[in-house]
């Protein structure tokens, strides 16, 4: 079970359509921390993770992954991709290289990364 979720949704021509992304407690593995994920994209879910030293590392590390991935869908390219307000940006860090593709809020503070 998730101990996190967040939704937003791909608004386009033909209506609105939920990506619920789910954050799992991280776990501790053999040679480190892991921290997984799920994006329910519409045509598939997919499954990520993020590895550190420690659990708060592996968790920063799986929402950058999760940053990332946002911002280089396809559906923010068409501008569809939505979280609070269109081009307001979608709460999670991502890594300081890929700073320039942040828009709306995730612009604005510079704590993301």
């Amino acid at each position: 079970m998730s101990f996190a979720k967040r939704e937003l949704a791909i608004v386009d021509g033909t209506g609105r359509h939920s990506v619920a992304i789910h954050v799992f407690a991280p776990e501790q593995g053999e040679r480190g921390w892991i921290c997984r994920y799920d994006i329910g994209w519409p045509e598939r879910q997919r499954s990520g993770a993020g590895y550190g030293i420690d659990g708060m590392q592996a968790l920063t590390i799986a929402l950058q992954n999760i940053g990332a991935e946002l911002y280089a869908s396809p559906y923010r390219t068409a501008g569809t991709l939505v979280f609070d307000k269109p081009g307001n940006g979608y709460g999670f860090p991502i890594a300081k290289d890929a700073r320039h593709l942040l828009v709306g809020d995730d612009a604005r503070y510079e704590g993301n990364g």
